[in-house]
C-alpha cells in the first residue's frame, strides 16, 4: 500500500535555482582545474613522474566533472550527457577516470523531495491525482537532467513510469547553458575531436523542446504509430500527459550501460545492430529522428527488442534524410573526390572562397566510411580515437581541412545523432551489418 504523506527528512529541493549558486559552482570547474595544474607542478618537483601526476589530475578532473553536473542537473546535466556519448574517443591513458564519471550522468542524479513531487503532480494532474493511481512509489527509480521517473500502477492496473519535472528547470537550463558556453574551450580537452561550442549553442537553442513534456509526448506517440507491430523495437505507450508530467508504459529491461559494462559480444553487436537500424529508419518510418542519443535512453527487453525512452529531443524531419547526403557517402566511399566536391559546394558544405583541394576532402572525409566498405564493421574505441586523434591535431592538415568545412545549420542535429550513435556503438564494441542498415534506409547510398 503506498503512502502518499511526505516522509521525515526530505530534502525541499535537489535543484539549485538561485542563479549565484549555480554560477558559482560551475566555475569551480575551471578554477579547480587551473589549481590542482599548480599543485601538479609541485608533485613534478617533489619526484613524481609525469605520469602519475597526469593520472592524478585527470581523476581528479572527471570527480569534479560529474560532482558538479551531476549534482546540477538542468543545462549542466544535459550538457555532461551529451559529452557522455564521445567517451569512446578519449585516448586510454587518461580514458579511464573520465569513463567512469561521464558514464555516470547517463543516469545518476539525486532526487527531489516526495513533498516536491507531489506539488508538482497535484499542479499538472489536479489535487485529485492520488486516485489515478492505485500505487506510486515515492522512491523515483531514475533521475535526469531536467525530471526524474517514478514507477507507479495506474488506476486499471497498469505499470507505468511517471515522468516529472524539476520545478525550475527552465531558469537552471538557461543559467547552466549561458555559464557553459563561456567555457566551452576549457571542456574542449574532455572530448578530443568534438566541437563543444555548437554543441552547447544547439542545447540552448533546443532548450524550449526539452521543457514542454506535451509535446515530447506527442513526439513518443508518433513514435509509437510508426514502430507499432515491429518485433525488434519497443516504444512505450503514453497513458496521460501534462505540461511537465508524461505518464507512458512500464517496460523492464538491461540498460545499454550495463550491456555496455559487462554484457556479452552477441548482446552487444543486438544491441548496436539494433540502435543503427533505428537510427537509420526513424526519419523514414516516422518522419521524426530521436536527438538525445546516449545510453540512459535505451534498453534491451527480455525478448530481445530496443526499448527507446525520453522524446524531448526530436528532430522533425517531413522528407526523411536528405537524398544528398546519402550519395555524399557514396561517393566519399567510392573515391570519387570530383563528384563529391562538386555535391559538397552545392549542398554549402564547402564555402565558394575555399581553396580547399578534392583530394583534401576525399582524404579528410573516407575514412569516416570505413564501417561501410565491408559487410560488417568492428566498432572499437581504438577506431574512434584514431578519428578524433586525425581531425583534432592541430599540426596535421586534417584539422585544418575540417576548419575549412561548413556544416549548414539545418544538418547539425542530423550530423551530432549521427556521431553520437557511432560513440555508442564503439563503446558497445559491437560488430554490426552496418553498410546493409545504411543500404536500405539512408535515401541516395544505393544509387
Amino acid at each position: 500500500m503506498t503512502d502518499f504523506r511526505d516522509r521525515p527528512g526530505d530534502r525541499e529541493s535537489a535543484l539549485p535555482r538561485r542563479g549565484a549558486a549555480r554560477t558559482a559552482k560551475l566555475a569551480s570547474l575551471p578554477l579547480g582545474i587551473a589549481g590542482r595544474a599548480v599543485g601538479g607542478w609541485g608533485k613534478r618537483l617533489a619526484g613524481q613522474s609525469a605520469e602519475q601526476v597526469s593520472a592524478t589530475l585527470s581523476a581528479k578532473a572527471a570527480e569534479q566533472l560529474f560532482e558538479v553536473l551531476g549534482t546540477l542537473k538542468g543545462g549542466a546535466m544535459k550538457f555532461g550527457q551529451a559529452l557522455s556519448v564521445f567517451e569512446a574517443a578519449v585516448p586510454d591513458d587518461m580514458a579511464k577516470p573520465y569513463r567512469e564519471a561521464l558514464t555516470k550522468l547517463q543516469t545518476a542524479a539525486p532526487p527531489m523531495s516526495a513533498r516536491q513531487t507531489h506539488r508538482v503532480l497535484a499542479e499538472q494532474l489536479g489535487r485529485s491525482w492520488m486516485g489515478r493511481f492505485s500505487h506510486f512509489d515515492d522512491e523515483p527509480a531514475a533521475s535526469a537532467s531536467i525530471g526524474q521517473v517514478h514507477r507507479a500502477t495506474w488506476h486499471d492496473g497498469r505499470e507505468v513510469a511517471v515522468k516529472v519535472q524539476y520545478p525550475g528547470a527552465d531558469e537552471a537550463l538557461r543559467s547552466d547553458l549561458r555559464q557553459l558556453q563561456r567555457f566551452s574551450r576549457l571542456f574542449q580537452a574532455f572530448v578530443p575531436g568534438t566541437d563543444v561550442k555548437p554543441l552547447l549553442a544547439e542545447l540552448a537553442e533546443r532548450m524550449d523542446e526539452e521543457l514542454d513534456y506535451l509535446a515530447e509526448a506527442d513526439h513518443q506517440r508518433a513514435f509509437v504509430k510508426a514502430f507499432e507491430g515491429d518485433p525488434a523495437f519497443r516504444i512505450p505507450r503514453v497513458v496521460a500527459s501534462a505540461p511537465k508530467v508524461v505518464v507512458s508504459e512500464w517496460v523492464t529491461g538491461i540498460p545499454l550501460s550495463r550491456v555496455i559494462a559487462d554484457a556479452d559480444q552477441e548482446t552487444r553487436n543486438l544491441a548496436g545492430r539494433l540502435l543503427t537500424e533505428f537510427h537509420y529508419s526513424s526519419p523514414a518510418r516516422a518522419h521524426l529522428l530521436h536527438s538525445d542519443p546516449h545510453p540512459g535512453n535505451f534498453m534491451l527487453t527480455d525478448d530481445g527488442r530496443l526499448c527507446v525512452m525520453d522524446f524531448g529531443g526530436v528532430s522533425k524531419l517531413p522528407h526523411g534524410i536528405p537524398r544528398h547526403l546519402g550519395e555524399m557517402t557514396r561517393l566519399a566511399l567510392d573515391g570519387q573526390s570530383d563528384d563529391l566536391m562538386r555535391l559538397l559546394r552545392e549542398n554549402r558544405f564547402i564555402r565558394g572562397d575555399s581553396d580547399l583541394t578534392a583530394d583534401e576532402v576525399l582524404a579528410y572525409l573516407s575514412p569516416f566510411t570505413e564501417p561501410l566498405a565491408t559487410p560488417t564493421f568492428h566498432f572499437t574505441r581504438r577506431w574512434m580515437q584514431r578519428q578524433a586523434g586525425r581531425v583534432g591535431d592541430s599540426r596535421g592538415s586534417d584539422f585544418h581541412v575540417g576548419r575549412s568545412l561548413n556544416l549548414p545549420p539545418e544538418y547539425l542535429m542530423i550530423h551530432r545523432v549521427t556521431a553520437g550513435s557511432t560513440g555508442i556503438l564503439c563503446q558497445l564494441d559491437a560488430e554490426i551489418p552496418a553498410r546493409g542498415i545504411v543500404e536500405r534506409w539512408q535515401p541516395g547510398f544505393a544509387g
